[in-house]
């Protein structure tokens, strides 16, 4: 079956024909019919990248009347992302329609702009509901001839808390319009919408719940919290040509983790709701030209994103539910390529991966982090194939070649591979020259946490210890102190031994021959916007003494406020 035979019309077919579309994906191909039809209500289950916006888009396109000005289809969806992917969407398919205009209204961007696009007579408006709710208590948008509205994504935004706008706005469309729900799972919310503003409507589950793509693969590292970035980064060093998105928590530890990133040399940027509708705007750019190969997002930012070529989706913390999971894992493996998910673990956590594995029908299959000279030789490899591989146009260096070959003539064959070499690799010599084995010491079948999982730094003989003002009333983990240190001080992770998190303050060993670097760099440092403060601890017996460092240092032990990891 193709386009045609489904009775798209002839500028639509011409428009999809230029785009490579060929034939339906199977929730087009299961939903246009229906939806040209356009006599009932519809909803629509199935997973991000499935193709969905085309199976709106299309019947909304070709239904609508341009000598008719005003929104005649309405297409909600929760991101400001989500709301621009569509509306370049649409434009691309609906080029050759003349007098079709598509408006796209978002919070962060100019209302006054949005307004002028609405009051030149835009037919089809893709929101976000909270943009369009500001806009009708302007008066700026009529919604009383929309004949068609589309809830994209339902679910997530009523995760996101906007089922009071939606009942609000679906209050002020017409009774006799359609609806058409699209979503990728139904709980009770959405359910609820469908039972309330949807009439008869015709349902197609393509996948329900369990669907995941068969050609991911599923991976999971296993290491203490403490070795989360560092494992990070070796999964990264092992994948040279990685095109990755990295999914966090939270916009400060998205924010976090790529600062490192950037700051270690790799093209990587966050996206995250404090940036700005420009700023995002510039990152996706970005990342969709592949001069920023790693984007590491929030779960509500990357709503929307919509980039064929991902090799490897990263779970820098695993999701709070199997759902999630699944609309991470989806942005890989599509337009028929395969792709990587991997997720990021530790002990104490096998136990929701099992959880996973069960709600997702899949598995994971449980690596070890590569050593320092595997990841080494595995660079190497990648740049030695990629020398092979350049295109040589011996004529555009013939008159440069002289001369380079007068400079090198002093070295022989080998020196020269050496040099080479050495330009490209010494940083992955330096990072991993004394790199350890950060792999949890746990086999892969425990379920829960072993007694070990929080004392796995050695404690080494003649260490110094630190005091340092956090603890686990700031939400602060080992991971972080291991980084605020090594960011401050220049110190490498091997040099810090044992860390002990109290209720409101930690301590930390670091190697003798570093004391004196961590005493001169951390001295009233930022830290989550505070100043966080670093001393010298004494002997490990004052760990059971905490009230002496309250008597001789009077405000240390306890922050006024509390600091976030």
């Amino acid at each position: 079956m193709d386009f045609k035979a489904l009775g798209i019309r002839d500028e639509l077919l011409r428009a999809l024909k230029e785009l490579g579309f060929e034939t339906p994906m199977p929730i087009q191909a299961a939903a246009l019919p229906e939806l040209l039809d356009g006599s009932r209500d519809f909803i629509g289950l199935a997973q991000t990248g499935t193709g969905k916006t085309a199976a709106f888009g299309l019947p909304l396109l070709q239904g609508i009347d341009p000598a008719r000005k005003g929104p005649q289809g309405v297409i909600l969806c929760p991101t400001r992302e989500l709301c621009l992917q569509i509306t370049d969407d649409l434009k691309r398919y609906g080029r050759y329609l003349s007098g079709v205009r598509v408006a796209a209204v978002y919070g962060g961007a100019s209302i006054a702009h949005q307004i002028r696009q609405l009051r030149d007579g835009s037919q089809i408006v893709v929101a976000t509901p909270g943009r369009l709710i500001d806009l009708m208590q302007r008066r700026a948008v009529d919604l009383s001839n929309v004949a068609t509205c589309v809830l994209d994504e339902a679910d997530e935004m009523l995760n996101m808390g906007f089922q009071e706008d939606i009942d609000r706005i679906l209050e002020k469309m017409p009774a006799g319009r359609q609806t058409w729900l699209f979503s990728a799972t139904m709980p009770p919310g959405v359910a609820a919408i469908a039972r309330n503003y949807l009439d008869d409507p015709r349902k197609i589950s393509l996948g329900g719940r369990q669907h995941i793509a068969p050609n991911i693969t599923h991976a999971c590292y296993l290491m203490n919290e403490r070795h989360r970035y560092q494992g990070l980064k070796r999964i990264i060093d092992f994948t040279p040509g990685i095109f990755g998105l990295v999914f966090c928590r939270t916009r400060k530890e998205t924010q976090t983790v790529a600062e490192a990133l950037l700051q270690e040399g790799y093209p990587a940027d966050a996206l995250h709701g404090d940036l700005s509708q420009a700023q995002r705007d510039h990152v996706m750019r970005k990342f969709r030209q592949q001069s920023i190969r790693l984007l590491v997002a929030t779960d509500v930012a990357a709503r929307g994103l919509d980039v064929d070529a991902i090799s490897h989706i990263i779970h820098y913390n695993l999701p709070d539910d199997p759902d999630t999971y699944i609309h991470r894992s989806g942005r890989t493996a599509r337009a028929g390529r395969s792709g990587v998910s991997i997720a990021l673990s530790t002990p104490r956590e096998v136990g929701r991966l099992r959880t996973m594995e069960r709600a997702n029908a899949m598995r994971f299959e449980f690596r070890k982090f590569p050593d320092g000279r595997a990841i080494c030789e595995r660079q190497l490899d990648g740049f030695v194939d990629r020398i092979v591989e350049t295109p040589v146009d011996p004529k555009a260096f013939a008159d440069f070649l002289p001369a380079v070959c007068e400079a090198l003539a002093g070295f022989d064959r080998e020196e020269l591979i050496l040099r080479f070499m050495s330009a490209d690799f010494n940083r992955f010599l330096e990072d991993y020259r004394e790199a350890g084995d950060i792999n949890a010491a746990v086999r892969p079948s425990a379920v829960g946490r072993p007694a070990n999982d929080r004392c796995v730094r050695p404690e080494a003989p003649g260490a110094q210890r630190f005091f340092i003002n956090v603890g686990r009333l700031d939400k602060i983990n080992e991971g972080a102190i291991v980084r605020l240190v090594c960011d401050h001080s220049g110190i490498r992770s091997q040099q810090i031994g044992r860390i002990e998190l109290k209720r409101e303050f930690s301590f930390f060993e670091v190697a003798r021959g570093a004391a004196d670097k961590v005493r001169r760099s951390l001295k009233d440092v930022p830290f989550d916007g505070r100043r966080v403060q670093v001393k010298d601890a004494g002997h490990k017996r004052s760990l059971n003494k905490p009230d002496r460092f309250r008597k001789t240092r009077p405000g240390i032990g306890r922050l006024e406020g509390r600091v976030s990891a």
